[in-house]
This record gives C-alpha cells, structure tokens and sequence, in this order.
C-alpha cells in the first residue's frame, strides 16, 4: 500500500511500559482520512501517552505506530515536519506578538521570505487572530493562545493534526468558535484531527468518530450512534414541542397521547412553556415510525405541534456504560457532572 492510500494513523498493538505501569496496553487504531477522530478519557486514561508515541516523543515499549506511512519511533522528524501539534499546554514568547511567534516556528520548518509571510497571515486568518496578530502573546487570553496554537500546528500545512485539550479552560464562545474552526479545516483542507479530550460533549459535537480510553486501553470505537448500540439499552429519544401545551387541561391531553404510540418507552413532559416533550423510544431504530405517528397523531387530535427531533444518545452515558462492562466502572464515579470526565 503506498504512502498516499495508507490510512493517515496506523497503530498495532502500540504499548507503553513505564515500571510495572501499563501507561498504553497493546493499541490497535486506525484513522481515516479527512475525519475528525476523538480520544476519549479520563485524566491518565493513556491519552497524552499515546500522543507522544505517535508523534516520536517516546518510543513504545511493543507494537508499531504509523504516521502518514512514516515509523515515528524511528522517523521521529519526518512526522514532526507533516504533522501539526497542539499540546495541552501551548506556550509561546510572551514578549512577541503573535505574528512573531508564528514566524519563528515558521523558520524553524525552513521557511522564509515571502512564503513564509503569507502562510503566517493565512494560519492568522483561518484562526480569527489578524486583528490581533501584531499584539504580544503575552496579552492573548487562554482562548487566543488556544487559537494561536492551533496557527502555529498550520504553518507547517500539515495532513494532520493532533490536539492535546484543545478547549480546556476556554470559555464556552470560544469553545465553539475552536470546534467550529476544526470542522472547517476538515472540510476546506482535508485535514486529518485527533482530538483528545475529557470533555465528553464537546467530543460529541464535532467528532465523526469516536474511541473510548481507559486504563489504557481502548475499550470502544466508532460512530456515537455505533457506541449506543454497543453499550446502551437500544433506546432512542425524540423531542417534540407544542404551542400551549401548558395550558389548563393541554398538557393532560397530550401525555396519553403521545404514551399510546407504539415504541414510546416513556414520556417525559415538558418543565417550562416552550420547552420540548423527551420519549424515549425502543428499539433505537424505531425513531422515525414514533416521529412519524407523532406527526398524525398531533394532526389528529389537534395538537399544535410546532416541532419534532431526534436526539443522539448522550455520550456521557454511553462512556459510563463502557466503563461498567469493561469491570472501570469505579472510574466513572470520579466522573465530573455536565459532561467533563475528572
């Protein structure tokens, strides 16, 4: 297979001694091109580990890894030169602007002059940063450094980019400006991302596939869709909002309503005017039949429906789940709430 077809992230059987700790236990991941991957887990999961390996900046005590068609472990500049990074902790020269900074690691990839320039102000812009470019780093708030970071890991214009945190301590504009700047870059670039996170709804809103770490071990990979098949219940949720539905004596007519469709597990009513109604529906497949007797139903009856979804399965659940039957699930009990894994 040449270098151009083979998959842009290889590992087999990638392992990490330290001691008698087992940091990363016999990796088996393959990413596809062009897609937004995501490594999911707690806190000393084997994440970071696993990034290091990957980019040549610790060797694996077994297995093989397979950046771009290139041995990190032995091509460790090579990858380097392809492959953009953001660490978890991003630190530039405080007493340079940013267009500085970025100007230096452009130097360090051996580019100059003109070239140099305008892949700095292209980086700049895909980032958001022109307005601020020629201010000190050392004013840039965390998001900006975050956003900076991000520039610096595209001066090289690599196939990939692998994203240590990306959003940890970002504040929540920000983190949806930096999710929607990957999927841009995705889409406009073709670039390969390997994000890796603790943030499990953040994982879930941009990547296109999803792998489950523990313990260093990946114990789940794939679509979320493909992850509540495997560790949920088979239930789905559909989401629908009337008009009025708090009105005297609304909100008793549509509840036996909507509790006789058939797959409907559960109705949860809405808490305030304007919020939507949550079923649960079995099996998971039955989504659509249940959204599309809603819709007769509430033309039938008179129910001023004004909307109707479905939603995906929270992630949040679906990562519990996979703790519990891989014999982690005292992991999940240091789980932080609102979706952030401790």
């Amino acid at each position: 297979m040449s270098a151009a077809a083979e998959p842009p992230i290889v590992a087999a059987g990638l392992t990490k001694r330290y001691g008698s700790l087992v940091a990363v236990d016999s990796l088996d991941l393959e990413l596809r091109r062009g897609e937004i991957f995501g490594l999911l887990g707690q806190n000393g999961a084997g994440k970071t580990t696993t990034i290091l390996m990957l980019l040549g900046l610790t060797e694996p005590t077994g297995g093989t890894a397979r950046v771009l068609g290139l041995d990190p472990a032995r091509d460790a500049l090579r990858v380097k030169r392809q492959v953009g990074y953001l660490p978890d902790s991003v630190g530039f020269y405080g007493d340079l602007t940013g267009r500085q900074n970025l100007r230096y690691t452009a130097r360090l990839n051996g580019l100059r002059g003109r070239d140099a320039e305008a892949r700095i102000e292209e980086a700049l812009g895909q980032v958001g940063l022109t307005h601020r470019g020629d201010d000190q780093a050392g004013t840039y708030s965390r998001g900006m450094l975050q956003r900076l970071g991000i520039a610096d890991a595209l001066i090289k214009d690599p196939e990939i980019l692998i994203l240590d945190e990306p959003t940890a301590a970002i504040d929540p504009i920000g983190v949806v400006e930096i999710l929607q700047l990957l999927r841009d870059l995705v889409h406009e670039r073709g670039v390969t991302v390997l994000l890796s996170s603790h943030l499990l709804t953040q994982v879930q809103s941009v990547c296109d596939r999803v792998g489950i770490f523990a313990a260093g071990r990946l114990i789940g990979l794939g679509t979320v869709p493909q992850l509540a098949a495997k560790f949920g219940n088979d239930t789905g949720q559909v989401e629908v909002t009337f008009e009025g539905e708090q009105a005297a004596g609304a909100a008793k007519r549509i509840k036996p309503v909507l509790e006789g469709i058939a797959g409907v597990e559960r109705v949860d009513p809405a808490t305030s005017p304007g919020e939507p109604w949550r079923l649960e529906v079995r099996p998971a497949s039955a989504g659509r039949a249940v959204r599309e007797a809603v819709l007769a139903a509430a033309a039938r009856d008179g129910l001023g429906l004004t909307a109707i979804r479905s939603t995906e399965a929270s992630l949040d659940d679906i990562y519990r789940a996979a703790l519990r039957q891989a014999g982690l699930h005292r992991q999940a009990e240091a789980t932080e709430p609102e979706g952030a894994v401790a």
